[in-house]
C-alpha cells in the first residue's frame, strides 16, 4: 500500500510540475498594417506570373501571348478568396497601359464569374487606332480597379 501511495504521489508531483513548467516565449516580428498597396510579386514557377495579395483576395495574372498577340492580348487571371463575392465585371475594371502612353480597356472575359474562386482569360485589343499596342513598348502595366482594393497593378518588362 505504501508503494502505491508513493507511486501515486510521485505521479501527481510530476504531473503538477509539467503543468507549471514555463515555456519560453518566442518573439515574432510585428505585423505591419501598412496602408500602402502591396506590389504584385513574381512567381518562382513562371517568371511572367504576377500575384497581388491585397485585402482578402489573392489575384494572379499571367500574360499568355505577348510574343505573338494576333488580334488580342490575353492574360490568364485567377482570383481566390474566402470572404468576398467575386461577381464583378473584370472587363469594366481593367486597363492595359504601355510606357509609350497607349492605354486600352479590356475587351473580353472568358471564364467563371461569381463565387470565391474565379479563373479565366481577360483579353485586350492588340491594336488601337491601327497602331499595335506593343509597338516600341518596353513596359506593360495591367491595372484592375476595385477588387477588394483600390487598385491592383501588374507589370512586365518587354524584351524583343
Amino acid at each position: 500500500m505504501k508503494r502505491s501511495v508513493l507511486f501515486l504521489t510521485t505521479l501527481l508531483v510530476l504531473a503538477l510540475a509539467a503543468c507549471t513548467t514555463t515555456v519560453p516565449k518566442t518573439t515574432q516580428p510585428p505585423v505591419s498594417k501598412s496602408t500602402q498597396p502591396a506590389k504584385a510579386s513574381e512567381s518562382q514557377s513562371n517568371p511572367l506570373e504576377r500575384t497581388d495579395k491585397q485585402g482578402a483576395v489573392v489575384v494572379t495574372v499571367t500574360p499568355t501571348n505577348l510574343n505573338s498577340p494576333d488580334d488580342v492580348l490575353n492574360f490568364d487571371v485567377s482570383m481566390q478568396t474566402h470572404s468576398v463575392e467575386l461577381g464583378m465585371d473584370l472587363t469594366a475594371l481593367t486597363t492595359l497601359k504601355t510606357d509609350t502612353g497607349m492605354t486600352v480597356k479590356a475587351s473580353g472575359w472568358k471564364g467563371s464569374r461569381g463565387g470565391h474562386h474565379v479563373t479565366g482569360t481577360l483579353s485586350f485589343p492588340a491594336s488601337q487606332d491601327g497602331k499595335p499596342v506593343l509597338k516600341d513598348a518596353k513596359k506593360l502595366t495591367l491595372t484592375i480597379q476595385k477588387v477588394d482594393a483600390k487598385a491592383r497593378t501588374f507589370s512586365w518588362e518587354i524584351t524583343r
